[in-house]
């Protein structure tokens, strides 16, 4: 039956067009009664995405806005002393929408309508991406250093995060792909293991966890566009913003841009500074300093009407502690942690015609992470020196047919790994008879993968039907080869009402994140019994039927079921008690679910949104990748078909938030979360966690279920624009979370990772101008 449905579909339509859900492009041009060019003012609407800009087209007329998401637009052009006009448009590719607007006498009133929209239900999308817009952004609740994007995923259904701010779609591990202004990213962005990008630098997000293109390859859990270009003006423009908190946290953040003739130059750099950078295993908080520095250049030169190049450079870095437990805070032990990433950018396009686009991209990156311990460590000094060196290129053409919108397109990905790992026990009683009291590991490996797509969009009336097949080759300490169709249909029912299934066939390739070392043949000396398994690709059937419902023109509504089938699950274990994990993959998993979200963009002085998931995540035995180490090896393998509860399978996932407008000048927000808990795996003495962690946090596990017990938060906010002026508006906002301080355990033990906390209350304060 599946494959009957698949390859109806595949027959209908070859798949979802242009896979960026930012690219798109709408291009204004501005006349006056006799046709020639005037400067005005064009503002942009779309409900449905939801987007609302403003932009200035200069005395010749014309203004093009770039990394649109797709949907429809209303689009009107103002001028003093002409009449306004007013278009309706649909953007559904990289290819650019032509406005050409006449404007009239000032008693004259053009309105046409090109193309039914925007409502608040886009009833032509296949897939629904979660968008996170400039106002989401503006007026998000304050998050930990290192978290400020991973918070913000958080706020859509499906979503859940161990400790630090590790992100699980639809539980899943280790299968998150960022896409970076356009470049996709494919290693673990938790504030461990690389430092964030500063979300005061990003204009727009959007967020998939079903029906993605043939373009999207590799890490396929749940997908993060970030877009950091912000649209080009004349001149000298800016902003500054700076922050302050609980756990003396601050921040500041600079950014400028010059455009000058059809060239912009964007710069801009943040630092931030907290006593509370990752989630201490107990209350005390213990040996918790980071610091964080960001770096972001963008330039963008429009060769001419149809060639437009873009280069970005960019660099993080964070330098921390790891907090200590009980035992380890009293012998004295530091740890520290350093990542750098370093990146640079270059993009080129050209407009063959208005229905043929090309789409070079390039991408050279460089991340190193550093590990290491002071001589009082225990139970042993632990240290690492690893880096990830990678080439990224991908070529693709947009084109549009008829009632087709297709793209095809290739990508090649190459890159170096180094691992260096050592330790030294200090204390032998923590570990097995016979375990070295010393050990180094140093390797290096090269990681090549190639991948090729084609996708296309139909859409005929009511109907709109996308399908697609992508090619992926990888190879780094394994070989693999996988063909993968995607396919979806949508139907609308009136102009509120969209109902939509989607099937993606995914391969994803193993988390890179130390897994020379746990695939050495060195790691054999570590116990007498060992099983060390080459990780494998996970390949997995996706399924997903849902609906999007408009009321009054008012609410969204959206629901969904899934359903996941995946082969060679992946996951993680640590190395001994170093605090490294490294990947491991399981025979097979079976993850299934049902979201709704509920949204009011404005209604009077009202809006919020509300979401909830239902969730559950079985494991299946026996292991078929990575490294076990003693008593545990021999049963990894021989288990047979035994289930488990994945590692991050939380049942109930909510999340609310409601503002309103006291005044022009003033709004304030409630917000809240509720997570009902993630598996439990501890096999030691009451005693013993006591003396590690204390009994306030054992009280917050529910042993006889074996999961952490609810946890539960209340937030506040309110804004204030302290001064408006065209010229340095000052905006001031300040939350508090967790105001009942409610002690939340994320994980206890949990399966193959550690213990950590939440916040407690905390108080933070962020203040912003413009130029």
């Amino acid at each position: 039956m599946r494959a009957g449905l698949l390859a109806a579909l595949m027959a209908l339509a070859a798949a979802r067009v242009s896979g960026q859900a930012g690219d798109g492009e709408i291009r204004v041009e501005a006349a006056d009664p006799t046709g020639l060019p005037v400067a005005a003012e064009v503002e942009l609407d779309c409900a449905s995405c939801p987007y609302h800009g403003v932009f200035r087209a200069e005395a010749g007329g014309r203004v093009a806005v770039h990394r649109l998401p797709y949907g429809a637009y209303r689009v009107r052009v103002t001028r003093a002393g002409l009449s306004a006009v007013e278009r309706t448009v649909e953007v559904r590719s990289a290819l650019p929408v032509e406005v050409k607007a006449v404007l009239g006498p000032e008693e004259v009133r053009e309105s046409v309508s090109v193309s039914s929209g925007g409502g608040l239900v886009d009833t032509q999308a296949v897939n629904s991406p979660e968008r996170i817009g400039a106002e989401d952004l503006s007026e998000r609740t304050a998050a930990p250093p290192g978290r400020g994007l991973s918070s913000l995923v958080l706020t859509e259904p499906g979503w859940v995060a161990e400790a630090n701010g590790i992100l699980h779609p639809r539980e899943s591990e280790y299968q998150v792909q960022y896409v970076i202004d356009g470049i996709p990213l494919t290693d673990n962005r938790s504030a461990a293991y690389v430092a964030d990008l500063d979300t005061e630098s990003v204009q727009e997000m959007s967020v998939m966890t079903a029906g993605y293109p043939a373009e999207f390859g590799r890490k396929l859990g749940g997908v993060v566009e970030v877009d950091t270009a912000r649209d080009a003006r004349q001149g000298f423009h800016g902003r500054a913003a700076g922050t302050g908190g609980s756990f003396q946290t601050a921040g500041g953040y600079a950014e400028g841009q010059y455009g000058w003739g059809a060239n912009t130059l964007t710069m801009s750099g943040a630092a931030e500074t907290t006593d509370r950078y990752l989630d201490p295993p107990v209350t005390q908080n213990y040996t918790n300093h980071g610091t964080l520095e960001d770096f972001l250049g963008h330039y963008e030169r429009d060769l001419g009407p149809k060639d437009r190049l873009g280069i970005v450079v960019r660099r993080e870095q964070a330098r921390f502690l790891v907090p200590n437990e009980m035992v380890q805070e009293a012998a004295g032990q530091r740890q520290d942690r350093t990542s750098h990433e370093t990146a640079a950018q270059v993009s080129y396009t050209h407009i063959f015609s208005p229905e043929l686009l090309l789409d070079l991209r390039g991408m050279a990156r460089d991340i190193t992470a550093g590990f290491w311990s002071n001589p009082l460590s225990t139970p042993m000094i632990a240290g690492q020196d690893r880096s990830y060196r990678e080439g990224y290129g991908k070529a693709a053409v947009t084109g549009h047919t008829g009632a087709n919108d297709w793209k095809a397109g290739v990508e090649t990905d190459f890159a170096g790994l180094r691992e260096a790992l050592g330790y030294q026990i200090t204390d032998a009683s923590q570990f097995a008879p016979g375990t070295p009291a010393a050990f180094q590991f140093l390797g290096r490996a090269q990681d090549r993968e190639q991948g090729a797509f084609a996708q296309d969009t139909l859409r005929a009336g009511k109907w709109t039907l996308s399908g697609g097949l992508r090619m992926d080759h990888y190879s780094l300490l394994v070989r693999q080869t996988a063909w993968s169709p995607r396919a979806g249909v949508a139907y609308s029912v009136g102009k509120e009402l969209v109902l939509r299934f989607a099937y993606d066939r995914v391969f994803q390739t193993p988390a890179f994140e130390n897994l020379l070392v746990s695939s050495s043949a060195a790691v054999a000396s570590l116990s007498d019994q060992v099983l060390r398994l080459p990780v494998r690709p996970s390949t997995g059937d996706y399924f997903q039927a849902g609906f999007t419902q408009g009321i009054f023109g008012k609410l969204r509504v959206e629901g969904n079921l899934y359903h996941r089938a995946m082969n060679n699950y992946a996951d993680d274990d640590l190395l001994l008690n170093t605090g490294i994990s490294f990947p491991i993959a399981f025979a097979r998993a079976v993850v299934y679910g049902a979201e709704v979200k509920v949204e009011m963009p404005r209604w009077g002085r009202w809006s919020g949104w509300a979401s909830y998931s239902n969730s559950r995540g079985n494991g299946f035995f026996p292991v078929t990748g990575g490294l076990f180490l003693g008593e545990s090896a021999p049963g990894a393998i021989s288990a047979g078909a035994v289930s488990f509860p994945v590692s991050q399978d939380q049942r109930n996932t909510a999340r609310a938030r409601v503002r309103y407008e006291i005044g022009p000048r003033v709004w304030a927000a409630m917000g809240a979360w509720y997570d009902s808990g993630l598996p439990v795996d501890f096999n030691g003495t009451y005693e013993q966690a006591a003396a590690q962690y204390g009994a306030d946090i054992l009280a917050r596990v529910n042993f006889s279920d074996y999961r952490t017990r609810p946890a539960f938060s209340l937030d506040a906010s309110v804004g204030v624009l302290v001064r408006k002026a065209e010229k340095l508006p000052v905006r001031f906002q300040a939350d508090v979370t967790n105001l009942t301080d409610k002690l939340n355990v994320i994980n206890f033990a949990g399966l193959f990772s550690g213990t950590a906390l939440a916040a407690p209350r905390s108080v933070s304060a962020r203040m912003e101008t413009s130029f």
